[in-house]
């Protein structure tokens, strides 16, 4: 049993979810890790591993098969966010995007040409995508949004910008939101190459530097019939995928407090102060107590949130208590860390500053801490407090 499955959830999990743990895990330990700290410093986007990440299943694996997806539930999908974020918030945000915001909305809300389309080479790496709802206006209210769509012969003429868009600089395809004329929000698909649309990189983050972050702007893109999603019925669409990818953060965050948890305990194993290991002190013994039953609890948190969303019953209020929780408690739990490792934990030696720092923003994306508690506080009360 690992020292982190502290209560065997592990046997809560079919055969095929541990494997499936297991396998991405491996993968995390072969191919993320080695490179990452090295892709941080220098705020590379490792390009070469979005074949392999389709090659080892992680893009679509709700999809079913047909559509060249896994065809798995949710637990494993989660489960692969957990293992992926041990090795970096910016890789498992990588497949967050292209699985919960680019290939569930297509899946979801498109026709069947565009899941022919688009899903097979989504799932296998050919093609990455990104999400188009953040404005630079408009966060947390994505209502606010003023990217237009204006009805042309055969299509529209969208107008606008987007912000803070994982993938943006590398992504082939864009599920962009708009309104119409009728004030009605759209969903629709933006490809790589249309005349007037360009997507330039962010720049200068302390934060995600192996994520390749960007703006999206829209100078009149023609957007054809074709590319137009159509089960996309307004906002709440959009606030739909958003649930999927929140979902998937809730096990992520839980990997990377993992991997800060497991590195402190061997750094507090081998450190020597005043004659003996670091790990014999109680106050170290405590922060670690305290790391592993916060650990503990997300997981219970989140493995019981999967099987409600395999059941189809998880609520939007669900998701966020599971998001917002397990994220505040990955941030403590490195912060904590880092403390054990004293300086030593401030240096690329070591991946606790790079979770901690990539922790900052996955605290305020998809749904910033404060907007989860007032989603959780409507839903006690019955009142919006937004408003």
């Amino acid at each position: 049993m690992p020292a982190t499955d502290f209560l065997q959830i592990s046997e809560l999990l079919t055969p095929e979810q541990r494997l499936i743990a297991d396998t991405v895990r491996e993968f995390t330990e072969k191919e993320i890790k080695p490179i990452i700290e090295a892709c941080a410093q220098k705020a590379e986007f490792p390009v070469h591993l979005i074949r392999k990440f389709g090659e080892l299943g992680v893009f679509g694996p709700t999809i079913p098969p047909e559509y060249g997806g896994g065809g798995l539930d949710y637990i494993s999908y989660g489960l692969m966010c957990q293992e992926i974020e041990r090795g970096d918030s910016g890789m498992r945000s990588t497949i967050s995007v292209q699985s919960s915001l680019v290939m569930w909305p297509i899946f979801t809300f498109g026709s069947e040409n565009q899941k022919q389309k688009y899903l097979p080479q989504l799932a296998t790496g050919e093609m990455l995508g990104c999400f188009g709802l953040t404005e630079p206006d408009h966060g947390s209210n994505p209502a606010g949004m003023k990217s237009t769509l204006t009805k042309t012969e055969d299509g529209y003429l969208l107008n606008g910008s987007k912000m803070w868009i994982s993938n943006a600089p590398f992504a082939d395809i864009a599920v962009v939101w708009a309104r119409n004329e009728d004030g009605k929000v759209m969903g629709v698909l933006v490809e790589k190459g249309m005349q007037g649309f360009s997507t330039p990189e962010i720049h200068n983050k302390w934060s995600l530097r192996t994520s390749a972050t960007g703006e999206l702007v829209f100078d009149s893109v023609f957007i054809p019939e074709g590319n137009v999603l159509p089960g996309a019925t307004g906002i709440k669409s959009a606030l739909q995928c958003l649930d999927k990818a929140r979902y998937g953060i809730s096990w992520g965050a839980i990997g990377a407090a993992v991997d800060c948890y497991e590195t402190a305990v061997k750094y507090a194993k081998e450190r020597i102060q005043f004659d003996k290991p670091i790990a014999a002190f109680q106050l170290t013994q405590k922060k670690l107590a305290e790391m592993l039953t916060e650990i503990t609890k997300a997981q219970l948190l989140s493995w019981r949130l999967g099987v409600l969303m395999n059941e189809g019953k998880a609520t939007t209020a669900q998701i966020s208590m599971a998001k917002r929780s397990n994220v505040q408690m990955a941030l403590e739990v490195a912060r904590k860390c880092r403390q054990i490792l004293g300086a030593m934990g401030i240096t690329g030696d070591f991946p606790i500053m790079r979770h901690m720092m990539n922790l900052e923003s996955v605290v305020t994306y998809e749904g910033t801490h404060d907007i989860h508690l007032l989603i959780l506080g409507a839903e006690i009360t019955g009142i919006n407090a937004f408003k």
